[in-house]
């Protein structure tokens, strides 16, 4: 089949081909687009016919992507992210107040620091609106490599050539124990190793968190026992307050919550660097690098709502 025939087979269902591929099921994918799961099941043995190779291999309901199957995976999404990136630059940049961006970040950011900073931005700019994504620091660095996501606010800061970074702040992190526990008074701080025998709640693996709160602990010399783990940094502070366990948790950015008392860690020091992330090769939108430069022109300091004291 010659290289006209391949496009046009394969232009009009690279979308359908590339969720099938990501999901290896056609149902979900089906309920993801929108469309008939019998129309995408067509669709995908069309596509494999007129191409001449098999794509998937089917168990079921279930596929698995054949190693053609992946090879044209690869390909699509990055020609899918690239056609998402000139629409945006379209709209961008025919009026820089219009247009969308894909921000992810961290969970632990969207109480306060990714409001404010929106809510500053759409003042300068009320026409750009946003797509927000929240979820694990291993799974935002992916969304931003693939092209799903413009930009990621995360931590820890990437070290790869595909993505650049630009760190913003640093965020303070506490021992947060339930209040009437033993360790409750120090409130002008401790060293972590005084926690060794405490029962801890923590993030879930994949979390940027559980890596740097495991390494500070193998630093004050213990690994820490887990009674509980989580993704969300509202409920491991209620687990706090409920007796469970205690958390190495950023600092409240309004008085911690009933029950809960935070303290300073002297030794090791606890505090992670947050940055901007985006992908070094794939030209930016207008609003994309609007957003952008406001974050990395911004004076006022990233954390300074947060309680410090």
């Amino acid at each position: 089949m010659d290289e006209t025939t391949v496009l046009a087979a394969l232009a009009p269902r690279l979308r359908w081909f590339a969720a099938v591929g990501r999901a290896e099921h056609v149902t979900r994918a089906a309920d993801e687009l929108g469309v008939p799961q019998s129309t995408l099941s067509r669709g995908i043995a069309r596509l494999e016919e007129e191409l001449g190779v098999a794509l998937f291999v089917r168990a079921g309901r279930s596929l698995r992507l054949t190693r053609e199957g992946r090879t044209l995976l690869r390909a699509a999404e990055r020609s899918l992210a690239e056609l998402a990136t000139g629409a945006r630059d379209l709209a961008g940049d025919a009026d820089r107040l219009r247009g969308r961006i894909s921000l992810a970040f961290l969970p632990t950011l969207g109480t306060d620091v990714v409001p404010h900073l929106l809510s500053e931005f759409r003042g300068r700019h009320p026409g750009i609106r946003f797509d927000l994504i929240q979820d694990a620091h291993s799974v935002l660095l992916a969304r931003v490599r693939s092209g799903e996501a413009d930009l990621a606010l995360t931590s820890p800061l990437p070290e790869e050539a595909a993505l650049a970074a630009h760190a913003l702040g640093e965020e303070e992190l506490r021992l947060a124990v339930p209040a009437g526990h033993p360790l409750a008074d120090r409130v002008d701080g401790l060293p972590l190793a005084d926690a060794a025998s405490e029962a801890f709640v923590g993030f879930l693996p994949g979390y940027g968190l559980r890596g740097t709160v495991d390494a500070w602990c193998r630093e004050a010399g213990f690994t820490p026992r887990l009674a509980f783990e989580g993704g969300d940094t509202a409920t491991l502070r209620g687990f706090v307050g409920a007796g469970l366990g205690v958390a190495l948790l950023p600092v409240s950015h309004r008085e911690p919550p009933p029950g809960v008392v935070e303290l300073p860690v002297s030794s090791p020091r606890t505090s992670r660097v947050i940055g901007l992330v985006w992908a070094r090769n794939r030209a930016a939108s207008a609003p994309t690098r609007a957003l952008r430069d406001f974050v990395r022109r911004r004076r006022r300091p990233l954390f300074a709502d947060r309680v410090t004291t």
